[in-house]
């Protein structure tokens, strides 16, 4: 969510989501190449409006699983399981993040069904989002840093999400609960920055910073300093600081598998099931017999 380049305050850490390279690979005959596909949370009269532009960096010429994005070395799809939780991720995504294959934010919609995947144009937002926005069944909270003065009265904390503390609705005026939303601003630091500022139909919502000792376990893209979390780290810590301490275990286990496998097919190693994966299989495997 943030780039390791500019450091936000001291003591809130930060998404990492930054350039992604991998070592590059020869591709068979008839193999296509790059990543062309955008996420399909683009409403279908988007499709062919915005430029596409493939994937260039080192690895471009990997060849990938078209599901999971990783080399087919290391595939990432037999570890993925899905949880439960009260918790809704709508993630607003700078455009440049679609391609790249180190992109973590992606990571939380294939563990939870419910998250919605926006992509950011600051003179043309997503009208699906915007309906959202409006739509009452729903409390959105913006996860941002609280380091700056001229939105401190919109900042609030987690226990928020229970009603507890500043005015936030927890209900529809019918009575009925309205489903917690974490807004997460996946890009680099400058691009969530950017986000945030230039998005006003984000203006009155609901701050939540997130505070935590958590070190970054992240090993594809080099972080300024080890308390600045990727998309996918800030995702598992908030579940987890919100009582979703299962869905939290699952994300944690399923971003480590993807960060293993990459890091293993980077250097051409077939990698063995490691902890995390085999809790994943486990699981899966359980899910499979109910």
């Amino acid at each position: 969510m943030c780039d390791s380049r500019l450091t936000p305050a001291a003591g809130h850490p930060a998404s990492v989501d930054q350039a992604a390279s991998s070592a590059p690979e020869s591709t068979e005959p008839g193999e296509a190449s790059g990543i062309t596909t955008l996420p399909s949370g683009e409403p279908d009269e988007w499709h062919g409006r915005h430029p596409r532009r493939e994937f260039k960096a080192r690895g471009s010429q990997v060849i990938r699983c078209e599901a999971c994005r990783l080399p087919r070395l290391n595939c990432l799809c037999p570890y993925q399981v899905s949880a439960q939780s009260r918790i809704t991720f709508w993630l607003i995504t700078h455009p440049l993040e679609h391609y790249k294959p180190t992109n973590t934010g992606r990571l939380i919609a294939d563990v939870l069904a419910g998250t919605e995947v926006f992509s950011w144009y600051r003179v043309e937002p997503d009208p699906r989002l915007l309906a959202l926005l409006e739509d009452e069944r729903y409390q959105p909270f913006i996860i941002f840093p609280d380091d700056q003065p001229d939105y401190a009265d919109r900042v609030v904390d987690v226990n928020a999400i229970a009603g507890v503390g500043p005015e936030v609705a927890t209900h529809t005026a019918s009575g009925e609960e309205r489903i917690p939303v974490f807004i997460l601003l996946d890009g680099t630091w400058r691009q969530a920055r950017r986000i945030f500022r230039k998005s006003p139909y984000l203006d009155g919502l609901p701050v939540l910073p997130l505070h935590t000792t958590r070190l970054t376990r992240y090993h594809l893209r080099k972080p300024a300093s080890q308390s600045h979390l990727c998309t996918a780290e800030v995702a598992a810590e908030l579940l987890r600081q919100a009582g979703e301490e299962e869905a939290a275990n699952v994300l944690d286990d399923y971003f480590d598998a993807f960060n293993d496998c990459y890091r293993a097919s980077r250097i051409h190693y077939v990698l063995e099931p490691t902890a995390p994966m085999r809790r994943l299989l486990a699981r899966r495997e359980a899910k499979a017999g109910e």
